[in-house]
């Protein structure tokens, strides 16, 4: 690792895929500061982890946190553009964050991307992933990029969300055919890839894919029999499921998933061309977690904006 520091930077490190790559690097006797929107929420790591806010209205500040780190966790995005928020807020927003790092002298940035992103592509969600690693590469700092799927675990939204529909639903519309793929890697194989990006030496792209590929209908059909329901699946224009959506959004009080997901889900761009890079199959762990998956909804919202 090109430890020049004798800590790192874990943006979100209290959020989904940040809490787990933090405690990694805790076991392994890490010293970790965190860069958050929410430097006041409660979280898992008490005084293990120093807190920062992470202000893109201030790169000064950005700089000083990250001075002297070894290796800068990057995994900060919006998922839908909510409010003030939007694509292009948030390249900019990771523009200023990679020119802090490379100002502060941070050893490595390990950033988290996007399956199959896109300079060309007319989904923002993926021509802004694609724009960032562009920053990255043009910034001369050292870097792996990461490209996961859909990443699955405790507390993931997607997943957890499907179980939530099949067991409260009686039917479950699929869009289109259902037969277009997903590729699910599980968050701790996603910690994992990622300090073992951070010990290398040399400029890294790597797809964050897991062991097992599924056509949608399939992985839905699967999780509804892990939960034990049997949902009748309806095979509906995408514009009718992304209506149904909006409808349980409403009460639900959240984005559930927007047009632009269901594209990019029916255009394959969630699943990989590259070898299995995580271990973890989804279909066992499906059988071990079943019990509890899908019992809450879980909200972006809720999450991420309030």
């Amino acid at each position: 690792m090109n430890c020049i520091g004798e800590f790192d930077v874990v943006t979100g490190a209290f959020g989904y895929t940040g809490k787990y790559l933090t405690q990694r690097l805790l076991d392994a006797g890490r010293r970790v500061r965190t860069m958050t929107g929410h430097p006041n929420r409660a979280n898992d790591f008490g005084r293990q982890v120093e807190v920062a806010p992470m202000d893109f209205h201030d790169p000064a500040g950005l700089v000083r946190t990250l001075r002297g780190a070894s290796v800068l966790y990057n995994s900060y995005w919006v998922r839908f553009s909510h409010g003030r928020t939007t694509f292009d807020e948030a390249v900019a927003s990771s523009r200023t964050l990679i020119n802090a790092a490379r100002e502060a002298g941070v050893g490595r940035i390990v950033h988290l991307s996007i399956a199959n992103p896109s300079l060309d592509s007319c989904l923002p969600y993926y021509s802004g992933k694609a724009q960032v690693e562009k920053a990255i590469v043009d910034s001369g700092l050292s870097y792996a990029i990461l490209r996961p799927t859909v990443i699955f675990g405790p507390e993931d939204i997607l997943i957890n969300n499907i179980a939530w529909f099949v067991r409260l639903f009686p039917v479950f519309a699929i869009p289109g055919s259902g037969r277009y793929q997903v590729q699910p890697i599980f968050v701790e194989d996603i910690g994992e890839l990622a300090v073992n990006a951070a010990r290398q030496e040399s400029n890294l792209v790597l797809d964050a894919v897991g062991p097992e590929i599924f056509a949608f209908e399939d992985l839905v059909r699967l999780i509804a029999e892990g939960v034990h329901t049997r949902p009748k699946f309806l095979h509906v224009n995408p514009g009718v499921a992304l209506g149904m959506l909006r409808l349980v959004g409403l009460i639900v009080d959240d984005v559930i998933l927007t047009r632009e997901e269901i594209e990019g889900l029916m255009a394959n761009l969630l699943v990989s061309k590259q070898p299995a890079t995580g271990q973890t199959r989804f279909s066992e762990w499906l059988e071990q977690n079943a019990s509890v998956l899908g019992t809450q909804y879980t909200s972006e919202l809720q999450r991420h904006y309030r």
